[in-house]
Parts: C-alpha cells; sequence; structure tokens
C-alpha cells in the first residue's frame, strides 16, 4: 500500500487545501485543477514527472511504469532523464538549463537530491548537490490552491572556495506534454506591442532573446502552448511567463527523440554572475499553469494569480480612477493657466486622477536637455506646482506625477556633476538614444539622489500617483567595467520598495515607452501598465487583446486619444475612441480644449459607462472571443454568471455583404439574459431595419437564453468599419 505523508500542515482535511505529499520518492503538488509531480529521490537528479490538468485518481508510480524509458538504435544505451536543471553533467544533449564552471573547470555538473523540505502552503524545497563540483541546487516551487499557476525559481549556492562563475541558470527545465505542437508567441516595437505569433510544429529549438534591460517591446517573456485543435474554450493549452524586469531568454527545444522542454531564465552578460565561496544565485520566478479548457482558462489562472496573490493589497479593493493625462494634450508647452484649465475640463467630464507628464522640471522644454534635475522649473511655474496641485484636488481628483529617474540627458545639471554615475562599457561610446543615458543603480549614491529627489516632491505635494517612466534600451550596461543589468534591475526594485515604503498610499505606474515594462515581478512593486504610447482606437484593440493573455483589465493602462492619432495620423470618431479604452483601467490622454462640445458630452457619457461597470470589468472573467480578422470580440462576465459586457469592434470593411454573428462565451446556458446595447448612446446601424429596432436594443432590449447566445448567436447590426457595439447582459 502506498504511503503518503502530508507535509507542512498538520491536518490532511480542513484549513489548507493545498497540501505536499511525498510517496516513495515523489513529491506531489496540486490546486486548482493543476497537478505537477517530482520523482525526487535521494541520490538521483531529480526530475518532473508529470505537470498539467490534475489526473485523478492517479499514482505517480503509474505515470512512471507508462513512461518506462526503453532502448533505441542510435541512441544511449541507458536512460537520460530530463531534470531539472538538465545539467551539462548527466549528458541529455539537449539544451542545459544551467551553465556554471570555475575557470572553465567544474562544468559537468550533476546535482543530486540531498532533502525534500516542505515550507507550508503547498510550498517545497528540493535540495540537490554535486560534491565533486561544489555547487548545490534549491528549487522552489508552489501551486496556488484556487488559481493552479506553479511559481518555480532555482537558487544555485557555491559550496566551493574559488569563484564560481554562472552564465545560465533557468527558472526551471520543464518537460512538455508531446501533444503542444504549437506555440502562440510574443513580440511587437514601440507603439505595436503584444502582437501575438503562432508557430507551428517543428523540429529543434525557438529561441527568444531580451538584452534591452527591460521586458521590451519586441520581445515579451510570456509563451502559451496549445495543440493543433486547441481553441480559447476548449482543448489541452498551458501558458508560461518569467517575472523579470530585466533581459530575458526563453526556450522551446523538441528533441528528436520526440521530447519537448522549455525553459526561461534571466539572459546574463558576460561575467555578470560571479560567486565567491557561500555566495548565491537565485533565478527569477517562472510562473505556469495548464488546462484542458483551452487558452482562455489559461489566461484566466495568470488573471486570477495576479490579482489575488501578487498585486499590492492596498489597491485591490480600491476602484481605478479615470485618468487624465496631461502628455498628447501639451506635450513640453507647459503652462500653469492652460493646465489649470485642462483640469477643469478633464474633472467636468468626469476624471478623477490628474497626471502632469513629462516638461515640470529643470530645463526641461524639451528631450534633450534636463532629465535627471528633478525639481520644478521656476521658469515655467515660479510658484511651484502648488496651485496646480490645489486646484485639481479642489475639483476632487488625485495628483499624480511623471518621472524618469533611471535616465539622464548630457545636458544636464546632474550630468555635468556626476558624468560617473553612467552605466557603460570601457572606450565604448554610448550609443544614441532619445538623447539620453541610463544611470547606475547599482550605486548606492546613486540610489540615495534618487529617492531623495523623489521623496521630498511626493511629500512636499503629497502626490498621489507616480507615473514611472524608463524611455531607451541599456545596450552597455557595465558598471566599474563589469556587466551589471542584473544589479540595475534589482535596483530598481529596490528604488520602488524604498518608495512604497515610506509612502504607503502612493500608487505606480510602471510605463517604458508604453509596455516596455511590463512582467508580474514590476507589478509586485506597480498598480498599473502602461500598455502602450499608442492611443490609437483601432491599434489599441489588438494590442490589449495580446495583452490579456497574461494580464487582466484593471491593469491595462488604456486611454481615449486625440480625434487625430499623433502617431498613426488616423481619425476616430470619440464613440469609438470611448469603446477601444473603456475595457482596460480607462483614462484620457487628448487636448480636451480642441474637442468639439459634441464629443465632449459623448465623452463624458463614455466616462459615466465605465464608472458604472468597472466593477464587472475588473472583477469578471474576461473572453477573447473567436472572430473573423476584421473584427475584434472581447467580453467580461461576472463571476456568479448573472451580468456580461461584450464589445464587438469592428475594425476593417467586411468581405461579405451580410454583418457578423456574435457567439458570446462564458454565459450560463440555462440562464435567461436581457440584451441590451449601452454604447453608442444612438442606434449604430448603418441600414434599417436591423436587429437593433426588431429587439429593441436600445431601449427595453430583449430576453434570450444563455444557451441561444452562445450556441446560435446574435447577429451583429450593419456599422461602419471603426465602429464598436457594446452589450449589456443582465440575468432575468
Amino acid at each position: 500500500m502506498a504511503y503518503w505523508k502530508l507535509l507542512g500542515w498538520n491536518m490532511w482535511m480542513g484549513e489548507d487545501p493545498r497540501p505536499v505529499l511525498i510517496e516513495e520518492g515523489f513529491v506531489t503538488l496540486s490546486g486548482g485543477g493543476v497537478c505537477v509531480i517530482i520523482e525526487a529521490i535521494e541520490g538521483e537528479g531529480p526530475k518532473i514527472a508529470f505537470s498539467g490538468p490534475e489526473i485523478a485518481p492517479v499514482k505517480p508510480t503509474e505515470l512512471k511504469s507508462l513512461s518506462a524509458w526503453q532502448y533505441v538504435h542510435g541512441g544511449p544505451s541507458e536512460d537520460r532523464p530530463l531534470t531539472l536543471s538538465n545539467e551539462l553533467g548527466i549528458g541529455t544533449l539537449a539544451p542545459p538549463g544551467l551553465v556554471a564552471s570555475r575557470d572553465g573547470e567544474d562544468w559537468a555538473v550533476d546535482l543530486r537530491v540531498e532533502e525534500i523540505r516542505p515550507i507550508g502552503e503547498g510550498r517545497v524545497q528540493i535540495r540537490c548537490v554535486d560534491k565533486t563540483c561544489a555547487i548545490a541546487a534549491i528549487y522552489n516551487l508552489q501551486i496556488g490552491s484556487d488559481t493552479g499557476v506553479l511559481t518555480c525559481n532555482t537558487q544555485i549556492q557555491n559550496l566551493g572556495n574559488d569563484v564560481l562563475t554562472l552564465d545560465w541558470c533557468a527558472g526551471m527545465c520543464l518537460p512538455l506534454d508531446t501533444r503542444l505542437s504549437e506555440i502562440i508567441a510574443f513580440s511587437g516595437r514601440w507603439a505595436g506591442e503584444f502582437q501575438t505569433e503562432e508557430i507551428g510544429a517543428f523540429q529543434g529549438s525557438f529561441v527568444r532573446e531580451n538584452r534591452a534591460g527591460r521586458t521590451s517591446h519586441e520581445c515579451f517573456p510570456g509563451l502559451i502552448l496549445k495543440t493543433p485543435t486547441t481553441d480559447e474554450t476548449q482543448g489541452l493549452a498551458c501558458g508560461f511567463h518569467l517575472g523579470w524586469s530585466g533581459n530575458h531568454r526563453s526556450l522551446v527545444d523538441r528533441l528528436p527523440d520526440g521530447r519537448s522542454l522549455l525553459q526561461m531564465g534571466e539572459l546574463l552578460w558576460p561575467g555578470e554572475i560571479r560567486l565567491a565561496g557561500g555566495e548565491s544565485y537565485q533565478s527569477p520566478d517562472l510562473l505556469a499553469t495548464w488546462s484542458n479548457e483551452g487558452v482562455g482558462a489559461v489566461s484566466h489562472a495568470f488573471h486570477t494569480h495576479l490579482t489575488q496573490e501578487i498585486l499590492d493589497r492596498r489597491t485591490a479593493s480600491k476602484p481605478r480612477p479615470v485618468h487624465f493625462n496631461t502628455w498628447e494634450a501639451v506635450y513640453f508647452a507647459h503652462d500653469q493657466d492652460r493646465i489649470i484649465e485642462l483640469a477643469e475640463l478633464a474633472a467636468s467630464v468626469g476624471a478623477e486622477r490628474f497626471v502632469l507628464d513629462d516638461g515640470w522640471f529643470g530645463a526641461r522644454r524639451n528631450d534633450a536637455a534636463g532629465l535627471g534635475d528633478w525639481w520644478v522649473s521656476s521658469d515655467v511655474y515660479p510658484q511651484g506646482l502648488h496651485p496646480i496641485v490645489n486646484k485639481v484636488r479642489e475639483l476632487g481628483m488625485e495628483f499624480g506625477l511623471w518621472f524618469e529617474p533611471e535616465m539622464v540627458n548630457p545636458d544636464s545639471d546632474l550630468y555635468r556633476a556626476h558624468p560617473d554615475w553612467m552605466l557603460g562599457a570601457p572606450s565604448i561610446d554610448p550609443i544614441a538614444f532619445r538623447n539620453q543615458l541610463t544611470l547606475d543603480l547599482s550605486k548606492t549614491e546613486v540610489a540615495d539622489y534618487l529617492f531623495e529627489k523623489i521623496g521630498s516632491l511626493t511629500q512636499e505635494y503629497q502626490i498621489d500617483y507616480i507615473k514611472w517612466d524608463m524611455n531607451r534600451d541599456c545596450h552597455h550596461p557595465g558598471s566599474d567595467t563589469r556587466a551589471a543589468m542584473h544589479r540595475q534591475t534589482l535596483g530598481v526594485y529596490q528604488l520602488i520598495d524604498r518608495l512604497r515604503a515610506a509612502f504607503p498610499r502612493l500608487e505606480i505606474e510602471s510605463c517604458s515607452s508604453g509596455g516596455g515594462r511590463a512582467d508580474y515581478a514590476i507589478l509586485e512593486r506597480t498598480d498599473r501598465i502602461w500598455t502602450s504610447d499608442n492611443n490609437d482606437a483601432r491599434d489599441r484593440q489588438q494590442i490589449q487583446k495580446g495583452a490579456s493573455y497574461f494580464f487582466p483589465l484593471r491593469v491595462l493602462g488604456s486611454h481615449v486619444g486625440p480625434r487625430k492619432c499623433h502617431i498613426t495620423r488616423r481619425r476616430f470618431s470619440m464613440e469609438f475612441r470611448v469603446a477601444s479604452a473603456l475595457f482596460g483601467h480607462m483614462g484620457l490622454e487628448l487636448n480636451l480644449l480642441l474637442e468639439s462640445e459634441a464629443d465632449r458630452a459623448a465623452l463624458t457619457k463614455g466616462i459615466a459607462l465605465y464608472k458604472e461597470y468597472r466593477e464587472l470589468l475588473h472583477t469578471g472573467s474576461q473572453h477573447r472571443v473567436a472572430s473573423a480578422a476584421h473584427a475584434n470580440v472581447i467580453g467580461v462576465v461576472s463571476p456568479e454568471c448573472d451580468e456580461a459586457l461584450f464589445s464587438y469592434a469592428l475594425l476593417e470593411s467586411r468581405p461579405r455583404t451580410a454583418p457578423d454573428r456574435l457567439f458570446f462565451v462564458g454565459l450560463h446556458a440555462k440562464k435567461d439574459y436581457r440584451v441590451t446595447i449601452v454604447w453608442p448612446l444612438t442606434d449604430p446601424s448603418i441600414t434599417q431595419p436591423s436587429i437593433v429596432q426588431m429587439n429593441d436594443l436600445m431601449d427595453k432590449g430583449a430576453v434570450f437564453s444563455g444557451a441561444a447566445l452562445m450556441e446560435f448567436g446574435m447577429q451583429t447590426p450593419p456599422l461602419h468599419p471603426d465602429s464598436a457595439v457594446i452589450y449589456h447582459l443582465q440575468e432575468v
């Protein structure tokens, strides 16, 4: 009979639903419908026997028997299993998850299990040692009981006396179900973040590497794997994300013998991690989850995990305020009277937070000067910011301020006083990039300067909110001749943590020329991501759709931009701009003085609509609904399935004369729902009669069963391109 032992808690049933179990050399973690089983026999290499949707009932020994190794011609004469680090010493010939050496020696690492230590709440540590190479690895694993998200990392310790150079350490090496032959990857560019790419079955390696010094616009550290028949609502799928805001590498390798392996970790510069005797390095967290209910279920698990386990609890229950950001209203042309007039207009349309963007400090009249001189410009604001701040508070809004703490212009007092405070490589000229250089946050004096300057302003003006920007890549991140991007990233974390500790009410937005720094580690310390600098309402439909694979709507900054987008030069109606911004953390970034009275009235009603439904938008389950290429459909359904909002956006001309049919998802099949159109406020049909009039959708609406709405669908009205219709569904 199998012997099961509960570790970390005293009761099998009751308080803790996340037991860690050991059975004859197997460690089992389960929760949220996910199970991970590790074979961890003392004296042998640790390996994952199973990871995926929970199979019940099943014994680990069954799985081992069902996957027994057997000899084949042309292969090794003994089993070489993939271990948690797939070290070079085990001889699998697959890409290693750990590369370390001592001046070219002690490189053939072969880690063996020494101890299994439970640490409560579904968490376990597996300590492994290679006594010959004098290296230890501690594998930390935990599965959320509700979310089914595995969080894991690897800690490497130098047990020897000589320096150990670490070149690569994956968060963990995770074997993949052989059915998962397709990859959804995320690439993009500035103003075009979170673009999805689908990669079919292949042999060899899929590798993405990022050296930008931030998560980057081009290479988001997340992957979705699925089968050829998996879609949003059905089929086997899994997702992976690296919680790290610096350089990173993602790798999926398909071996000739049919096995597949995933790795994610910090991409290290040469010689960046050198461990003296007794020192250690811990990889960033690798997060993973699996589902048999399609890609959408993977996203739901990540959303729930981020909301419940990572985001700051201080703001978790606070409704996300409607922003007004000054950037596209004034750019660098700051003027106190104009700013106050904008604040009055922003409050009149319903804004709840007013953020003063770039251009308020030092000699910052353009992007070539003043960055780093964090004091209010007396030329522009002779009375300081107090008149603006007082007016903003008088109007009932919070006050926010823009900073770019990590950067400096060469034309600045800070650079002239401290040219030695920059990151760089010896004898290498810095790469020109937006007229700025990167400050070395691994230096205590630099971090202290920034904390003092930002902190004093936060104190003086009682700042509620900081928009924290970072506008350049780090091409040569050296400090005192050595590569230092790892220390730089930790320095950013430490500075933000220090500010949050000093000012507990302070909220912070992670902006990096838009979505260039978006990951779960930065969201441990911030409350919002600026999804993209591109406020083009059409582009935003796809950008926010890509971001939704890993991020819920409550953290995705989404703004109503000007009628004419300054990046794409396209023009959009206020109704479409509002519709694109509403599904997110809504804000405004436009010159309200230039908007027509009719458009300001429509905007006011759109903001009121957001406030009416933001609890639903930010607590419900988000759904990406299958649609033709010319459209985008998104929905949010309440946890009780008694209310929902769905947006149908027509982005291009339809290839057929008849409008599309919208197939709702996530509803309760046996419930009846009253369906109405809540946006736009007038009938959007370009020809009549349409389904809108026939079902009185602009007024009382019509009642349909959840089954009919999901399985048969509803005809959409005939629309012009760059139009959107938002449906409200309420259980009756």
